[in-house]
């Protein structure tokens, strides 16, 4: 039996496409929920006004925005951008794969694949360029990073440890709690990364 292959390239990786991709979903998931803005703005802590901007296609939410949204919902970010995985193969295409974090150097982060939520795996490729750094408040209950740091060093601060990553090492790390990545030296770091959230 031939299994059906889809190959998604409708999110661009510039921020037009994901604001827009970002906008209609949250608008599709919202209604499906039956939620009202002032509800979603309770359950996920972010303001009424900034949820109207992204329904609008006004603002492009940050990463951590997009996780306590995706959350309150039950969803996933990838779920958001078009990466998420379908019932066979999905193959997501170099244009289909969204920048959700760009340095002000020009490092960036692209959000490569992911399942569904509200339990869900996705696939991250980082990369940072010498003074640029990433905070989180903090993931969910039961969230993992797994990280394997492909070119450079990497320094992870979660809660109130902080260790250093070199070049072919790789780190689990339980990020519930307020965390940053962070490129110290004066070389460019490139990670992956693994985030695993279970309910």
């Amino acid at each position: 039996m031939t299994k059906k292959v889809n190959i998604s390239t409708t999110v661009g990786a510039d921020v037009a496409h994901v604001s827009q991709a970002v906008a209609g979903r949250l608008k599709e998931f919202r209604k499906h929920k039956k939620l009202t803005l002032d509800e979603l703005s309770k359950r996920s802590g972010v303001s009424k006004g900034m949820l109207v901007e992204i329904e609008k296609g006004y603002a492009n939410p940050s990463i951590a925005i997009l996780c306590k949204i995706s959350a309150s919902l039950g969803v996933s970010v990838a779920d958001f951008v078009n990466v998420s995985s379908r019932p066979t193969i999905n193959i997501v295409g170099p244009e289909g794969i969204p920048t959700l974090w760009n340095g002000p150097h020009g490092g960036s982060a692209k959000l490569l694949a992911g399942t569904t939520g509200p339990s869900m795996i996705e696939l991250w490729r980082w990369h940072m360029l010498p003074g640029e750094s990433y905070e989180s408040s903090g993931h969910p209950s039961g969230t993992y990073e797994l990280i394997h740091v492909l070119e450079g060093e990497l320094h992870l601060q979660v809660g109130e440890n902080d260790l250093t990553i070199p070049c072919g090492s790789s780190a689990i790390a339980k990020t519930e709690d307020s965390h940053s990545y962070s490129c110290l030296t004066d070389k460019p770091v490139i990670f992956m990364m693994a985030v695993s959230e279970l309910h």
